[in-house]
């Protein structure tokens, strides 16, 4: 059964939920998921360098707001067991790329495995995203070529198409990440706990049998 999870690598969210869903379908080894993951752009205007997480969170938010925010981001990350601290990332960047890397990862049986790359590199490690030689690198920890992805990343190949992706999902009405959907039918929206996704789970497998 597809599940289709339109997500961002930068949105702490879709981290999250990730991580939820992961555990569910590790206590649910039964589960009827075939994932693919579609590219949606947090910062769609984001400059191809990024910009200084801090500075643009706290103009956006306030500052002291902006310390509430990601305390309640540590708390709930707690609570789930994920590693996270949203000081961390130092930097938001333009991820187009990274969605180009998805694809591209895609094509070789390897989407997960990258998006679950990109997000430990970007909240765990803080790395930067945006930046091509760091893209290649975490490309080869997630099992692909390093210097093919290289190249690639060098070209323009793709955009398009993933900017015309994004466009369409918008066009369907997905205007928030994560949005999980279920076989083109059901929809969920944001980071649902794993005993939700053990429902969802037990629910398709009454309605198939």
């Amino acid at each position: 059964m597809k599940l289709d999870i339109f997500s961002d690598p930068v949105c702490p969210w879709c981290y999250l939920g990730k991580a939820n869903l992961d555990r569910a379908m590790e206590a649910h080894a039964d589960h009827p998921f075939e994932v693919e993951w579609h590219p949606f752009q947090l910062n769609p205007d984001m400059p191809e360098g990024g910009v200084d997480k801090r500075d643009y969170l706290s103009r956006r938010f306030g500052a002291a707001q902006l310390d509430q925010i990601h305390q309640r981001f540590r708390d709930i990350a707690a609570k789930a067991g994920v590693q996270m601290d949203p000081d961390t990332p130092k930097r938001i960047p333009n991820t187009l790329d990274a969605h180009r890397l998805i694809h591209w990862a895609g094509l070789e049986g390897r989407q997960t495995p990258m998006v679950s790359a990109l997000m430990r590199a970007y909240w765990v490690e803080g790395r930067d995203i945006g930046d091509h030689a760091t893209l290649a690198d975490i490309a080869e920890e997630a099992g692909l070529d390093r210097a093919a992805m290289a190249r690639l990343l060098a070209t323009d190949a793709d955009r398009a198409d993933i900017l015309a992706r994004e466009s369409h999902a918008r066009g369907r009405g997905v205007n928030a990440v994560p949005t999980f959907v279920i076989a083109n039918e059901y929809v969920l929206s944001g980071a649902q706990p794993p005993e939700l996704w053990g429902q969802v789970i037990a629910e398709l497998a009454a309605e198939k049998g």
